[in-house]
């Protein structure tokens, strides 16, 4: 056995070597981060609170926009510290909370957006049985095993991957700690469990893929029968959205944790890494919510509110 030296840290390359740029970086994501948070925290406020919007739509959209601030808060804070310290290192420790985290939240998105995509074939496609279909029971339980699976699969990949040694290079090519790259630079000659994992979460991903392009085709095939032309466009702005931001989600994941690894990873694998991890959390309440009038009318009714009671706090 040749002589190796043990890691105990790894290092996360970031978008650019020279520190203005680095700079620059953080203040920008900074931007982002605390935009995607705060439309996220308006929606779960105004879906809370209002009780028109108590539906199991809203209920779904809701828990989209929880898993949506878990999501964007554990890579990109620690990359905005990195960038603006000029700093590059994680801890194991560090590393495999971010795998693990990572990992449950966006298979629990997946399998949220595949409940939306029913939820909308059930409302288009039988609306005379939508609410005997989307019962309480129904939506928590839905959402309840959403959260399950990701934290069950966040587990065994975790596990999986940090039961192997890691020895060498400790040269994480991207700003976050990515599976593919621990795999890499991993000592161990046997990977079965891990890549049976994978295996199975493709499997899975790939099933919700399949459920929600079937659920739109029927969806959409009933739409397309609606003699009128405005309730086909309010379908359509409906259901169209929630396809594409799926779509995006998925295909720049698999590009994340499927592309080959390569030992000179360029500028466009850390910029789709963004899009996957940044991207989804920040439109997902513009596309979903903001533009949605039944929300609009809560944020007023809310705005309304708060301008009274601050009025009455003045008196």
């Amino acid at each position: 056995m040749p002589n190796v030296t043990a890691v105990n840290q790894f290092i996360l390359l970031g978008f650019s070597n020279v520190k203005e740029l680095q700079t620059l970086c953080g203040v920008v994501f900074l931007v982002l981060y605390l935009a995607a948070l705060m439309s996220n925290f308006l929606i779960i406020t105004l879906i809370t609170l209002d009780l028109q919007l108590q539906t199991p739509m809203y209920f779904f959209l809701k828990n989209l926009s929880l898993l949506d601030v878990f999501l964007v808060s554990v890579p990109i804070p620690n990359f905005i510290v990195n960038s603006l310290t000029h700093s590059s290192s994680i801890s194991i420790l560090g590393c495999a909370f971010q795998i693990l985290l990572m990992t449950s939240f966006s298979v629990g998105e997946i399998f949220i957006l595949t409940a939306m995509s029913y939820d909308r074939y059930v409302a288009i496609c039988c609306p005379l049985r939508y609410e005997s279909i989307m019962s309480d029971d129904l939506c928590v339980l839905m959402a309840g095993f959403s959260w399950a699976t990701g934290a069950f699969f966040g587990a065994v990949y975790t596990a999986g991957t940090f039961s192997m040694p890691f020895c060498g290079s400790n040269v994480i090519p991207q700003f976050f700690c990515d599976i593919p790259s621990l795999l890499r630079i991993s000592c161990s000659g046997t990977l079965v469990v891990i890549y049976t994992s994978i295996g199975i979460g493709l499997c899975l991903c790939m099933s919700c893929f399949i459920c929600v392009v079937i659920s739109y085709f029927y969806t959409f095939s009933t739409v397309l029968k609606i003699p009128n032309t405005k309730g086909q466009s309010k379908a359509f702005s409906t259901c169209l959205p929630h396809l594409i931001v799926f779509t995006i989600f998925i295909a720049t994941a698999c590009f994340v944790y499927l592309k080959p690894s390569s030992n000179s990873p360029t500028i466009t694998d850390r910029l789709l890494a963004l899009i996957y991890t940044l991207l989804p959390p920040a439109l997902n309440p513009v596309i979903y919510s903001l533009r949605n009038a039944d929300v609009k009318w809560a944020l007023k009714r809310l705005l309304y509110i708060c301008s009274r009671v601050s009025l009455l706090i003045k008196l």
